[in-house]
Formats: C-alpha cells, structure tokens, sequence
C-alpha cells in the first residue's frame, strides 16, 4: 500500500497520512512536453480578487497531457509513469513508434513497458488498460475514463484519480454513460474514451496532517461565515454559536444565494436534454 504514516515525533506527524508511491519515476519531466505556468493568487486583471482562498504555493512546470490522443494506429510504449503536480491522476509518457512523445492520464494496473494504441477499428482481444477507441466500437459494462463530450474536442469527464465511468449501452444513435455520480447521460458515440480507470487510487485516503501542507497546495485559509461578524457575511453575528447566524433561517453565500439544498443549475442549461437520470445535487431548479 502506498499509504504511509511516521512515527510521530512531531505533533503533525501523529496525523499525517501520505500517498507514498514508488512506481513513479524519480526523473525531470520531458522538457518538450512542459510549460511555464503563471499564478494568479485569485486575481483578475485589476487586482481585485475574484476566486477567493487562493495564493502561495508551490512553483509548477505545466505538463501538456494528450486528451485527444489523435495519434491513430500507431502503437506506443509507456516509457514512466510520473507525479504531476497539476492534478490528482499521475500522467503516463508515451513514446510512439513514428518517434513523438506524449503524456496520458496513466489507468490503474498500465506498466512501464506496456504497449498502447489509440485506433477507430478495434478487434475482440484489443480492449486493454490505455487503448483508445471511439464509444461506438467498446463493449457495454466497460469501465472507461478520459471520455470526450463533443467528438475531437479532447476529454473532459473522469479525469481525476480513481474515477471511471461505466459505458451502459449505445443504442438510438446515442451511447449511455453511467458517471460515478450514478447520473446517466448521453453522448454521441463518435466520442473516444480511454479503457480502464485512472490511477493513484488513495488519493482520496490521503491525511495532509497540518496546514502549512495545504499552503503548499496553494491553498488559504477559509474561515466560516458564521463567525463572522454582519458586516462580514449574511451568516455572521449572533450570541455564542448560532447556527443560522445573524437571524437567518437559512445558510447563504456571502452574496445571499442559498448554500445547502437548493439547485442552481439553470432549467434551461442546453445539456438537461442530455440527461437521463439526475443525482440529487444536479437536478435543474423547479424541475420534480
């Protein structure tokens, strides 16, 4: 298990919990295939902050990943599997036969060595961890992830470590896919996806132990609106610990739009028709 704790010689040690993995490869990324990435520290282009509890962090190369994988017919070898600091999934290099290089969101159980290929004709035995195929040539019940929403755009869905989407059925010109929400949507099926799930599967499992790991991450402090004062926050004021804050009935963001059960997915969202069943929390406002 890559899950590693320590010896608590120090008091945030006794609650650090750290994905320790030791397949990843310990060299430089391929410098062809990175890019500098600037910060912002959640400001736009006049200093105001418009994404809240951002700054700091770590310095970051960005790592250019392949999600359209337009390489077609031609096989490749996985060369490493690396860290990539922009993500939760850990990438894979690729190195194809024509000589070009590329990264990929590496699936669970893909080995240094192995071969891949991304194609639009597929053969009985050819559905394998890393092969790519458009949704109409995979079998149903496949687990995929990296999947496309508008063909030759470049994935979109599952993306992130250990999720995959479940490929139900394509019928009525239309391929089913069961998210890890449970949510079922359409998709044409001339969209590519990636055989397997994503990889790095204890993301999830891991404890950062103290904050100054979440700085690291980029990450600010976030303090609560109810301990705020009115001035602060709508949920703010009170004697003591109020749960509502203020006289409020209901939690609301700082700008009054209601916080918890309350959907604000627009009923007229153009993807709701694309949508055949709904989990709880993206059910469009007014719909049953």
């Amino acid at each position: 298990m890559p899950l590693k704790t320590s010896r608590p010689l120090t008091a945030s040690q006794r609650f650090t919990t750290l994905n320790r993995q030791t397949n990843l490869a310990k060299k430089r990324p391929e410098r062809g295939l990175t890019e500098s990435k600037g910060k912002s520290g959640g400001r736009n282009v006049y200093g105001r902050i418009t994404t809240r509890r951002r700054g700091g962090g770590h310095k970051r190369l960005y790592r250019v990943i392949d999600y359209k994988r337009n390489i077609l017919d031609i096989p490749a070898t996985v060369q490493a599997i690396e860290y990539d600091p922009n993500r939760s999934a850990n990438i894979a290099l690729v190195a194809y036969a024509n000589g070009e290089k590329r990264y990929i969101i590496a699936p669970n159980g893909l080995e240094v060595g192995a071969k891949i290929v991304a194609s639009n004709e597929a053969g009985r035995n050819d559905f394998i961890v890393g092969n790519n195929y458009p949704l109409s040539l995979i079998p149903p019940s496949t687990r995929i992830h990296a999947v496309e929403l508008v063909p030759g755009r470049g994935a979109q869905l599952a993306r992130s470590a250990g999720t995959a989407i479940e490929l139900v059925a394509v019928e009525n010109g239309f391929a089913q896919l069961k998210m890890p929400s449970g949510e079922i949507r359409l998709v044409n099926p001339r969209c590519r996806a990636t055989i397997g799930e994503v990889g790095n599967l204890d993301h999830n499992n891991q404890s950062l132990g103290k904050a100054g790991r979440k700085r690291w991450l980029g990450k600010r402090p976030r303090v609560r609106g109810i301990v705020m004062n009115p001035v602060d926050h709508p949920n703010g004021g009170g004697n003591g610990l109020s749960k509502s804050g203020g006289g409020r009935q209901h939690l609301v963001s700082p700008w009054g739009q209601l916080a918890k059960g309350f959907p604000t997915r627009r009923r007229s969202k153009p993807s709701n028709s694309m949508i055949i069943v709904h989990h709880h929390g993206r059910k469009p406002r007014g719909s049953k």
